[in-house]
This record gives structure tokens, C-alpha cells and sequence, in this order.
């Protein structure tokens, strides 16, 4: 295997990544992704004014095989000051640990705690849970009609 380079995206080479980044999401988040409008949205929120976070990237060479979105939630202590958006590996390459290495990279560099949601099917929640996250609620939506 090609050794795996893992890069935060700087707000300078957005526009660069920005496409790339969300096709490969959409892409490789199988069953539990979003529409691509939707994760665009997520990786658009990182470099506005005002709200914040960080992207990173597992690169092997110049193909993207792994991804991470994290948005600042801008709140501390009641709610975590982050959310894990998005993490994928490329189908090709999973079970080679570069979900592992992107999530602990991202770990290290967001600043406060981090919240994420997982299906309970999910195979990640495994690891998820080896890396420390606890499931302290059970989380209820009531979903409305954008207007």
C-alpha cells in the first residue's frame, strides 16, 4: 500500500477540494450519506464567517481515500464545541486503518469535546467506541418541512 498522507484543507485550497471533497462523500458514505447539497452545506460551514471547523483528508498521492467534516457547534459544555459531519474511507480501502488514523488526527486538532451520530448498524461504531465516545442519549428529532 501507498503511504497515506493526511492533510487538514486550509480555507486557500477550499475552492480547490471543495467538489472533490463532497463527490467523494457522496460516493463512499454508502447508506448513511446525504445528499451531496447537504454535505456540501456541512463543508461550505467550515470556512464561513462566524461558525468554523475542519476538514481533513487521507491522500494517496492525489486521490482522496479517506475524509472528515467537522463543524464548531460554537457552544461549550452543554454541547459538545464540535460535531463529526462526515467520515468515509474509500470502499477499496477500508479495514487499513485510515479511518482510525483520520479519526485520530481529527481528535488532536479539534479544540473541545466532539459529538457524532451513528446508526447502530454501522460498522464504525466499533471503533467509535474503542476511541472513547459513549453513547449518553438517545437522540429524538422532530423533523418539519424547510420553508
Amino acid at each position: 500500500m501507498t503511504q497515506i498522507d493526511y492533510t487538514t484543507v486550509a480555507k486557500e485550497e477550499f475552492t480547490k477540494y471543495r467538489e472533490r471533497i463532497a463527490d467523494f462523500l457522496f460516493e463512499h458514505l454508502d447508506q448513511y450519506g446525504d445528499t451531496k447539497e447537504d454535505i456540501l452545506k456541512a463543508i461550505d460551514f467550515v470556512f464561513e464567517k462566524h461558525c468554523g471547523g475542519l476538514i481533513l483528508l487521507g491522500l494517496e498521492g492525489s486521490e482522496i481515500v479517506g475524509s472528515v467534516v467537522i463543524n464548531h457547534t460554537r457552544m461549550q459544555g452543554y454541547i459538545p464545541e464540535n460535531i463529526l459531519v462526515y467520515i468515509a474511507v474509500h470502499k477499496e480501502k477500508r479495514g487499513k486503518g485510515i479511518g482510525k488514523a483520520l479519526m485520530n488526527k481529527a481528535m488532536n486538532l479539534a479544540k473541545g469535546g466532539i459529538a457524532l451520530h451513528v446508526e447502530p448498524d454501522n460498522p464504525a461504531k466499533l471503533m467509535y467506541e474503542k476511541m472513547g465516545f459513549v453513547n449518553k442519549y438517545l437522540e429524538m428529532r422532530l423533523e418539519r418541512p424547510q420553508t
